[in-house]
């Protein structure tokens, strides 16, 4: 689709913010409007005098209700909570929407994928172009390395972030259970502490860092005697994410109802 319309739920916070600010000076697509909570201090603000720049005419609303009517793709990075009510919004309207929040549970998945029965929803625990590279990289090397490759996913992020493991250490764990054939569930080592014992033979391990304002740092480590592969991506700036986001709302823009990945805007 050309020019498509493209809305921002949670536009104050960080990532929401960053999109709207590029949405706003991207020629290939157009900035439809924006939402924040109720009683946020940006509700009924001028978006683009809000985000710095010229009016634009659009206020900030409190209700993604008619944000949801007037955009082709919505893009969501907020809470659990709220990327399923705005899941079953965009399915009743008809809207893309792409999901960047992480957190989701099994039961939010779930009511995501229902949703997207009826509207195309893009799910991505990370929306960097390299990091969904790396995903495919780890998945072809656990389905390559035999079983006596111990693998250990290590993350580290900035103090200010409430979910631990990341999403994109999970994606990572999954990734690694899917070359392997196996369930990250029955696989996991989720945390160490004390007299644990040994390493049991095919577990997949995390280890999470957390401190000051460090954006996102991933690694997978495949750890043999006698050797260790790693693989890793490293982003210096949350704008790898919003460079990612709106390739991928743009990507969304007209596609029949689904659930997408980056791995299908990657062609991977």
């Amino acid at each position: 689709m050309d020019n498509p319309a493209i809305g921002v739920v949670g536009c104050a916070g960080r990532m929401g913010r960053m999109i709207a600010e590029m949405l706003r000076t991207r020629a290939d697509c157009r900035l439809a409007g924006a939402t924040e909570r109720p009683g946020a201090e940006a509700v009924g603000q001028d978006l683009g005098t809000f985000l710095g720049g010229d009016a634009l005419g659009l206020a900030i609303a409190d209700d993604p209700g008619a944000l949801f009517a007037a955009a082709d793709v919505v893009v969501d990075f907020t809470a659990p909570v709220a990327a399923v009510w705005h899941a079953e919004l965009a399915a009743q309207q008809g809207c893309a929407l792409l999901i960047g929040t992480t957190g989701l549970q099994p039961d939010d998945l779930a009511k995501i994928s229902t949703a997207a029965e009826r509207t195309a929803i893009l799910q991505a625990a990370n929306t960097s172009l390299g990091v969904n590279l790396l995903l495919a990289l780890v998945e072809q090397a656990a389905a390559k390395l035999p079983e006596s490759y111990d693998i250990e996913v290590l993350e580290m992020h900035h103090r200010h972030k409430v979910d631990a493991p990341s999403g994109t250490a999970l994606a990572l764990g999954e990734a690694a259970a899917r070359g392997r054939g196996i369930a990250l569930e029955e696989q996991a080592a989720w945390a160490r502490h004390g007299q644990t014992g040994a390493r049991c033979i095919g577990d997949i391990g995390f280890a999470v860092l957390r401190g000051g304002d460090v954006a996102g740092d991933h690694s997978v480590i495949f750890a043999a005697e006698g050797e260790r592969l790693e693989l890793g991506h490293r982003a210096s700036s949350r704008a790898v994410f919003v460079e990612g986001a709106v390739t991928a709302a743009r990507w969304l823009a007209g596609k029949p109802a689904g659930l997408y990945s980056m791995r299908d805007v990657l062609g991977l």
